[in-house]
């Protein structure tokens, strides 16, 4: 019997030792989906300012990007400040620290321990009829139930951490330039409303002066009383306009302290007239005719998505090694003696082996549900992965639309302004000369007012254009996240 139970154990022996000069890795291997977009971005070209290409504008940093040096302040004072980047940052800390956990079970963790025991025999319960007190020391240095990872379960569970890990990490610069994004274009937008409401009091003010002119005319009873309605109608009506752009400053003022996180220094406040013609917050991209649309694959929410896929391909293989025997392995080697003393005296070794083998044979379908669930993710994730590429393919499209056409816009609307002013000059002379109506010069003031309205948002919308192109496009995204990940721990 005994013979027939040493035969037994021979082709398992044999087995394990072919296992451990073979291991094997379940994983499906990783191929990055086909981009469900058409392979160019651009179908016509962008001249921008020089240096700032759009084929390396993931290696593009911010401070390029920015011109004004009251801007580029009032971003590094966001960078530091903000309460969603440190979040980003924390969770980066975070997932580091998980991967570190699952990689430090690829390796066996040794301890060292030492005990003593002492026992009291009885009188009644001793052989020799005697009660008896004994003691044993022992030291030893051993594994515990450390995983031969035949099957690459161990290594799946690690290299998914280290995904998770690069993901988190690419949320974060999906955040960081989120940010810069959001900051500029709140500071922009202030300016442009400081702007509007310097605009609002310059037409009060003028139509204060229209109001005082029609009074007089009609106190000499040269101005009807519905005239004289309409000036102190378009009077209050500047006086509105005065009063909502204060409080829409104020509360522009208050969003932006919100996304820096720390109140905003008067000396970095947008100066007047910064939305103009000749000033220019933030450079423009140079965007080439036909810019590959493999481009997106470097914007930061691209490669949360594309380290979501790695990550289930570890995972399938993981699910896969389930249906693997598991062998773990316990020893441990030191000294016992029956004295302290003779701890590690000659002749006091012992060591222990203990190898374990489970092997999975009815589970009720948990392994083959767990399999399926994790492939039913996987297809999930990489509808998500096509859909983020063709939302960021629209962003950019959407950007290099406005871009195109922003610029005959604002041409179009200056010569608006220049022809409506030069419209109230000559209503104002009318009127001065006596042959023209006071409502004439109201309708001119009305008209020039919205138009000028109309030309400082566009171009406010021209300049936070740039600083969309720039994000969209996934500026300062690019980092080699896997080679950076591995030497981080």
């Amino acid at each position: 019997m005994m013979k027939s139970f040493k035969f037994t154990l021979r082709p398992l022996a044999l087995a394990s030792c072919l296992m451990l000069g073979a291991c094997m890795n379940l994983a499906p291997r990783y191929e990055r989906p086909a981009l469900p977009v058409p392979a160019t971005l651009a179908a016509s070209p962008v001249q921008g300012s020089a240096g700032l290409g759009a084929g390396p504008v993931a290696d593009t940093g911010w401070e390029a990007l920015i011109a004004d040096e009251r801007l580029k302040a009032v971003i590094r004072l966001a960078l530091d400040n903000n309460r969603d980047l440190r979040v980003a940052v924390a969770n980066v800390d975070k997932a580091r620290a998980t991967w570190r956990v699952e990689r430090a079970d690829e390796l066996p963790a040794l301890k060292a321990t030492g005990s003593e025991t002492r026992e009291h025999t009885s009188r009644t319960a001793s052989s020799s009829g005697v009660a008896s007190t004994s003691s044993s020391w022992k030291a030893q240095l051993g594994v515990s139930a450390y995983e031969l990872d035949f099957f690459g379960r161990v290594a799946n569970l690690s290299e998914a951490a280290l995904q998770s890990y690069l993901g988190t990490e690419a949320t974060q610069r999906s955040v960081q330039l989120t940010l810069i994004s959001s900051v500029a274009s709140s500071w922009l937008t202030l300016a442009a409303d400081q702007q509007q409401l310097k605009l609002a009091q310059d037409t009060l003010a003028s139509r204060e002066r229209t109001l005082d002119t029609v009074q007089r005319a009609h106190a000499l009873g040269g101005s009807s009383g519905p005239t004289l309605a309409a000036a102190q109608a378009s009077r209050e009506a500047a006086r509105a306009s005065v009063a909502s752009y204060s409080s829409t400053v104020e509360q522009d003022r208050n969003a932006l302290e919100l996304l820096l996180g720390a109140p905003l220094p008067e000396r970095l406040l947008p100066p007047q007239g910064l939305i103009g013609d000749e000033t220019r917050a933030a450079q423009l991209l140079d965007v080439p005719e036909g810019l590959s649309s493999e481009l997106l694959l470097q914007r930061p929410d691209v490669l949360v998505a594309e380290h979501t896929l790695r990550a289930d391909n570890a995972n399938i293989g993981a699910a896969r090694a389930a249906f693997f025997p598991t062998i773990t392995l316990t020893a441990a080697g030191g000294s016992t003696s029956r004295s302290l003393g003779d701890l590690f005296a000659s002749g006091s070794g012992a060591w222990s082996f203990a190898p374990s083998i489970s092997l999975p044979i009815f589970d009720g379908g948990s392994n083959r549900a767990t399999l399926d669930a994790k492939k039913a993710q996987q297809t999930a994730d990489i509808a998500t992965y096509e859909k983020t590429i063709q939302t960021a393919f629209s962003e950019v499209a959407n950007a290099l639309a406005v871009r195109r056409h922003i610029t005959q816009q604002i041409e179009a609307q200056r010569a608006q302004v220049a022809a409506l002013e030069k419209s109230l000059g000559y209503a104002q002379a009318l009127q001065a000369q006596g042959s023209g109506s006071a409502l004439d010069v109201l309708d001119a003031q009305r008209t020039l007012f919205t138009a000028q309205q109309t030309l400082t948002t566009l171009r406010l919308a021209e300049q936070t254009n740039r600083i969309t192109l720039y994000k969209v496009l996934g500026g300062g995204a690019r980092r080699e996240a896997g080679s950076a990940g591995r030497q981080d721990a």
